[in-house]
């Protein structure tokens, strides 16, 4: 690799590679210190094709939910099932990883813009912009820019577009998936609003159960399926569809509580 080789997006890879061993260097223990990671289908990255994948999450944090993807694929790829034990797995990341991500957030300052610079895919939302609401046309470089991104490697999006659970999904996400036809990989997170600020950057509770669940990529029928039937299959894909708001009975409540102080105390490996 040239000293001053670039990405489709004019990155330098040796400097995007040192800041995503620097990040990672120093946010790991945020996933396995201070709180543990429970990871669960990772074994599925590694068999992910080099481009045109594209994954879609539920939404917790600003900017810890894509740092511990970041952690999760790049442990993944160097063989490492369900675990980001021993960061040795950062002296060699992934570089072709994206994520998208609103552009006035990407530029909010000097941590945005170094985190921009490890892979973001910097949009403008048509729906809200400095805490406004907003109705505007979706800008056509916004999509060049995604498109140029799946062509180069793969796509972290989150399809709601806010960190509050339940919202709607963007039809973007859908008709970015029909046009483009990626493999589609569904992430379902829990834990970091509860470990983190909205933002993901400090810490506001330690030994909180996080989890982190990879799931097969979804069988869709790009040609067929409308864009409302994808809608819903990425609803139910990273379970934010209104079926899986239920009430929780107490007992239940209580048991899960109990598993996880036992996981608090837990002996790390």
């Amino acid at each position: 690799m040239g000293l001053f080789k670039r990405n489709p997006f004019g990155h330098i890879l040796f400097v995007k590679k040192w800041l995503i061993r620097i990040v990672g260097a120093m946010t790991h223990r945020r996933f396995r210190g201070f709180n543990e990671l429970q990871i669960e289908g990772s074994e599925i990255i590694k068999n992910l094709p080099e481009t045109n994948v594209l994954f879609i999450s539920n939404h917790q944090t600003y900017f810890a939910d894509v740092v511990a993807m970041f952690h999760v694929f790049n442990a993944s790829l160097s063989d490492r099932d369900d675990s980001i034990k021993n960061i040795g797995y950062l002296w060699n990341p992934k570089l072709n990883i994206y994520y998208v991500a609103a552009k006035e957030t990407m530029s909010s300052g000097l941590l945005p813009k170094i985190l921009a610079y490890v892979g973001s895919i910097s949009i403008e939302r048509t729906w809200r912009a400095e805490g406004k609401e907003v109705n505007r046309q979706v800008k056509m470089s916004d999509i060049t820019a995604i498109s140029k991104a799946l062509d180069d490697g793969w796509v972290i999006t989150f399809p709601q577009g806010t960190t509050t659970p339940f919202k709607p999904i963007r039809k973007g996400t859908a008709h970015i998936i029909k046009r483009y036809k990626p493999v589609v990989v569904p992430i379902v997170i829990d834990g970091f609003r509860r470990s983190f600020d909205k933002k993901g950057i400090r810490i506001k509770k330690k030994n909180i159960l996080q989890s982190m669940e990879i799931k097969e990529p979804l069988v869709i029928d790009y040609e067929n399926e409308s864009i409302d039937q994808i809608v819903e299959k990425i609803e139910y894909a990273i379970e934010q569809h209104p079926s899986f708001l239920k009430v929780i009975p107490q007992d239940e409540i209580m048991a899960q509580e109990q598993l996880n102080k036992l996981r608090k105390w837990k002996v790390k490996e």
